[in-house]
């Protein structure tokens, strides 16, 4: 979605991974990365590796000092909401223009990984654990 233009283009994508939601907008500035009103490495405890995934999408593209990542995430963990911010980057900037589709299709940002938790089911005592089977 893109706001009127007198405003500064907005961009919006969402990204899920197991639990965790992220709701990410991308806005004209610096490069700064935001999470629930936090600096981005405070929030993902200073793990470097999780900020250069959630920047990844616009590295690929040379725009990580063009604009903001703005998130509001919530769910999960903090890998989780990570993967989640990545998915919703790399959508936003698919909104932003069509043609960006192709090389993050290639590097895999747009796939979500669809693997979560096997429910419990009824006479197991996890998804799959059986209890112990007593012949007497």
């Amino acid at each position: 979605m893109t706001q009127a233009s007198s405003s500064p283009a907005v961009y919006w994508g969402t990204g899920r991974r197991k639990t965790a939601i992220a709701r990410v907008r991308l806005v004209p500035g610096t490069g700064q990365v935001i999470i629930n009103d936090r600096p981005g490495d405070q929030y993902l405890q200073y793990q470097a590796v999780l900020l250069a995934n959630v920047k990844g999408p616009l590295e690929i593209l040379g725009l990580e000092s063009s604009y903001d990542i703005l998130v509001r995430a919530h769910g999960g963990g903090v890998h989780g909401q990570a993967d989640a911010i990545k998915l919703g980057v790399a959508r936003a900037l698919c909104e932003m223009d069509p043609a960006n589709r192709g090389p993050l299709k290639v590097e895999g940002y747009l796939r979500r990984d669809p693997r979560a938790v096997e429910r419990k089911k009824y006479g197991l005592r996890k998804a799959r654990k059986a209890p112990q089977y007593s012949k007497r």
